[in-house]
């Protein structure tokens, strides 16, 4: 049985029979955090010193268990969040069998878990006492049960709906399990360029819903129309797009779970609830085999399966999804039609092998002082041509989604996928028949401001990695006005352009007018000259006075790529400290790295 880890109340772990076992798999984010859903769980295991289970105690001498993390490389903690629950439940007397596995995302998460599943499935067959061989083979098991029903209640189907329905007269909370459509309106940020940069203002006025200016903010996104009508093509569904049908879980002890909510249509499924942009797994493929329409395809299909390299250069790297995928494996026999072609596939499969849709979190640009009841995200559109593919684009899918509706009522371009913006039940519409609205979710973040209004902050935030440190002078900005003593509030910002992506260029001036003399937005464009300048030059150019400042007790805040950028920032800081500290390099990493440990140097960063 597979489920969600916040659906079940863990604290009975302990009773847990010993020829049970139990898979782990947990991701991390941030600054070492678990990810939304096991936040509970996180803080009743491990947060606690002394969790305490069913029987009253606080030991788990029963449980066995296998542990998977996902994590990051460019990221700072790097699988925090497995590792330390993996030492968390040794301590409690639990059993790991076999090697802790981590996948890296900075490489291929899933050709790290395919090789540690090497290790770990004759560990797994060991202990539960069963041959590695026979474990093997045998005919697939269905986990869903797919029933297209012939009569249902309108009012009961699920057309993209994100949480449970609401009753009649019921107060509404709304978070993560149950998201707030929420109007919004935009502006376009870029001026003269080829991209597209959205300021998105969202309205969460009369609602719950709350933020603190560093927080971030969920969008639940919209799949686009031609990928929705790609895979029903192939899989021989479009006749049926509209067809409602219950999906649930197989396995008895998992009766009450459910992929995503149901009952809902094929349409519905395709549109809101998988990720079918996706690149498709490796090990998604290999099920598939058998349903490919000739013997050809099926040894193609099958090679891009098992063969890692032509997997990485046609799917991977090339950004292919499901639907790609087998259109394109299609082609080994010059198919001129490929409606239907893999129409025997069930629709169980399907759903097994596509990853839930899951909500595009953005860092949220506004000051929670300045106004509590409008958050602002900016959102670049996302579009690229793949190196292995440049006959081809990918188009990010929240992104474009909501440049669409951006540019409702203008001339459509017709280079960029089309959407659905009217939303379930047309739920993303105004009173003016205006798709103006979207689902959101707040999530909190550890990337704060001190408390203390007089300490100095240095920002680095280089494209839209300046969004929260929008909100942050904004704050500061209003604090000052308020007549508190605000520090040196110091901003590195760098983009391609000055006429062209200098975003929020119109803003800048009047906020560090009012912040005063020792505040200073630092810019750095690397289209501007022949020579390219990004931010960390003029980190270094400055170094002096920022290392004065730090030694003042500033506070170091850094958004943007993990990759390149934030650890060149890094070690800039590093460089600092030898230079202006006279620090040896390996007491100039231990103070960065101090820094880090007492909160200084945040970080709120993406790869």
């Amino acid at each position: 049985m597979t489920a969600d880890i916040e659906l079940y109340d863990l604290t009975y772990l302990d009773t847990l029979p010993e020829d049970a076992l139990v898979f782990f798999v947990m991701a991390t984010y941030g600054e070492g955090e678990p990810t939304d859903n096991a936040v509970d769980f996180w803080e009743q295991l491990v947060t606690d010193e002394e969790p305490q289970f069913s029987d009253g105690g606080d030991r788990l001498p029963s449980l066995r268990y296998i542990l998977f993390g996902l994590g990051n490389k460019t990221y700072e903690h790097y699988n925090a969040v497995a590792r330390i629950l993996d030492k968390k439940l040794t301590k409690l007397g639990a059993k790991r069998i076999g090697e802790r596995g981590e996948g890296d995302d900075d490489g291929s998460l899933e050709e790290d878990f395919l090789a540690w599943q090497e290790s770990m499935w004759p560990a797994f067959c060991e202990a539960l006492g069963v041959d590695e061989t026979n474990a093997l083979s045998g005919p697939r098991q269905a986990t869903y049960n797919v029933e297209e029903l012939q009569s249902y209640e309108k009012d009961d189907v699920y057309f993209g709906e994100i949480g449970p329905k609401v009753k009649a007269g019921s107060k509404v909370i709304y978070d993560a399990k149950r998201p707030y459509i929420a109007p919004i309106t935009s502006y376009e940020l870029f001026k003269g360029s080829d991209r597209h940069c959205l300021h998105i203002d969202i309205d969460i006025s009369g609602t719950n819903l709350s933020y603190q200016t560093g927080d971030h903010v969920a969008m639940w996104p919209t799949n686009n129309e031609d990928e929705v009508l790609r895979l029903a093509s192939v899989l021989g569904l479009t006749d049926k797009l509209d067809a409602v049908v219950m999906v649930k879980a197989i396995d008895p002890a998992a009766s009450k779970q459910y992929p995503f909510p149901v009952p809902a249509t094929y349409r519905a499924i395709f549109r809101h609830y998988l990720d079918i942009c996706a690149p498709v797994s490796r090990q998604s493929l290999m099920p598939l085999v058998e349903y490919a329409p000739t013997e050809a395809s099926k040894e193609f299909l099958k090679l891009l399966a098992t063969d890692k390299d032509e997997y990485r250069l046609k799917v991977g790297e090339a950004v292919r999804n499901l639907g790609q995928v087998l259109e394109l494996v299609t082609t080994i026999d010059n198919h001129e039609n490929t409606s239907g072609l893999f129409a025997t596939v069930p629709f169980d499969l399907i759903v097994e092998s596509i990853s839930r849709l899951q909500p595009r979190y953005y860092s949220i640009s506004s000051s929670a002082k300045e106004k509590p009841t409008t958050i602002s995200a900016t959102c670049v559109t996302l579009a690229y041509q793949p190196e292995p593919t440049p006959d081809r684009t990918v188009y990010g899918v929240n992104t474009n989604f909501l440049y669409r509706m951006h540019i409702q009522g203008q001339q459509q371009p017709t280079d960029l996928p089309t959407y659905d913006l009217a939303g379930p039940r047309q739920s993303f519409l105004n009173a003016d028949g205006q798709a103006s609205k979207l689902p959101i979710h707040v999530r909190r973040s550890q990337f704060k401001l001190p408390r203390n209004t007089s300490v100095p902050i240095i920002m680095v935030g280089p494209g839209t990695g300046v969004a929260p440190f929008r909100g942050f002078v904004r704050e500061r900005a209003v604090q000052k006005k308020e007549g508190k003593s605000v520090g040196p509030t110091v901003l590195f910002f760098g983009s391609r352009h000055p006429e062209q992506d200098f975003l929020y260029s119109d803003e800048w001036s009047e906020l560090f007018e009012t912040l005063g003399d020792e505040s200073q937005l630092i810019t750095a464009f690397s289209r501007e000259t022949d020579h390219k300048i990004y931010v960390q030059h003029r980190l270094e150019e400055h170094g002096q006075a920022m290392w004065q400042l730090l030694e003042k007790g500033a506070y170091i805040y850094v958004c943007g790529d993990a990759k390149n950028m934030a650890r060149d920032v890094n070690q800039t800081f590093v460089n600092l400290a030898m230079e202006y500290g006279n620090k040896s390099e390996d007491k100039a990493l231990e103070y960065v790295k101090s820094l880090r440990n007492i909160g200084r140097y945040q970080e709120d960063v993406w790869s």
